[in-house]
């Protein structure tokens, strides 16, 4: 029995073997066998490229037109349309396209317990603290360039990474790396670069009006953008479609109230929409894509896109700029550009290595 037992499989190797090999000695059964998986991973390669070249062009468009659009929606150094009323429609836009995306869900996957957008008391009252922070923060966006030009605000925006990462540490309890400390004092070094002012008795072309208000910035949407993962990290399965959703009509009930007690008068006088012209109709429009284009990153791309997208858009809005409003490109600012594209990178790159 046991030397049939042998001979049989010699017989099935032999056979086997014969099936496999080609008279050229290639493996056609593996071939065969491989060639429809080489050919799907192929196309699916080729897929996730694309969503990630759509990505990355569509949110380093959005994110260096975005200084550029509020500067240039002025008229003789003022907006002549409520800056409280635009931030009600960038947010009432955002909520409208959440529900958009939340009617697509249903349509295709139905209502379920995790996209419907009933809630408890207790899963809605966590988002008015994010809310009101970006408030405060989008509405400082527009009174900082009475002391800083469009290129100056794209660089002096990335000290919110340093404000998250402490943020991070401080909060979540996440360790940050050595790199990830040194590239914070980088993106420190390359900020006050690119804002030294070597023509004028002044050291630096921000005034500290400016520098204030963005390191007010930078911590409100650092603590905001803390905060809110941790809402989304406690119930992870919620439609995030859902979360925004509840998030942005908080941010229009804020909103409401800021319009009532800065600009009723005007608003009730002049009426909602007074002042704005085509150039604040697409910024409004460029807020709120951008916001649905950091929720296409998270969900396509990763989190070195995000690093490409600021490092591009930066030296974009300087060009732009110098057509636009004439801005002076110097060698300090290029240098501190290049010194906060490469913290950015660094930071990115530096996350600390899980322990297996």
């Amino acid at each position: 029995m046991e030397y049939r037992r042998v001979k049989d499989q010699e017989g099935y190797d032999a056979i086997s073997q014969k099936d496999i090999e080609s008279p050229a000695g290639r493996s056609l059964s593996s071939t065969a066998a491989t060639s429809p998986l080489v050919t799907a991973g192929g196309t699916k390669g080729k897929h996730s490229w694309k969503q990630k070249s759509i990505v990355t062009i569509a949110l380093t468009l959005l994110t260096s037109s975005q200084a550029i659009l509020i500067v240039w929606s002025k008229r003789a150094g003022k907006y002549e349309y409520s800056v409280t009323t635009a931030n009600f429609s960038v947010e009432a836009l955002k909520c409208l396209l959440s529900l958009l995306a939340l009617y697509r869900t249903w349509n295709s996957q139905g209502v379920t317990e995790d996209n419907r957008l009933s809630t408890s008391f207790d899963e809605v009252s966590v988002y008015p603290i994010p809310a009101v922070l970006y408030m405060v923060k989008n509405l400082l966006q527009y009174y900082i360039f009475a002391y800083v030009d469009a290129p100056a605000y794209q660089i002096l925006k990335n000290l919110n990474i340093i404000s998250t990462g402490v943020l991070y540490r401080i909060i979540l309890k996440k360790k940050l790396s050595e790199i990830q400390w040194a590239a914070f004092i980088l993106l420190c070094a390359g900020c006050t670069t690119a804002q030294l002012n070597p023509s004028s008795d002044h050291v630096l072309q921000t005034p500290i009006q400016g520098w204030m208000m963005a390191i007010v910035m930078a911590l409100l949407s650092g603590f905001a953008g803390v905060y809110t993962e941790a809402i989304i990290k406690k119930r992870p399965s919620r439609n995030i479609n859902v979360q925004n959703f509840w998030l942005y009509i908080f941010g229009m009930l804020f909103n409401l109230v800021a319009i009532c007690v800065q600009d009723f008068d005007a608003v009730m006088n002049k009426g909602f929409f007074h002042g704005y012209s085509f150039i604040t109709l697409l910024m409004i429009l460029n807020h709120a894509l951008s916001g649905i284009a950091v929720s296409m990153v998270m969900k396509y791309a990763d989190n070195i896109v995000k690093v490409y997208s600021t490092s591009v858009a930066m030296l974009l809005t300087a060009i732009v700029s110098v057509f636009l409003f004439g801005f002076n490109l110097s060698l300090a600012f290029f240098l501190g550009s290049t010194v906060v594209s490469i913290s950015v990178y660094l930071h990115s790159v530096g996350k600390p290595q899980q322990q297996k």
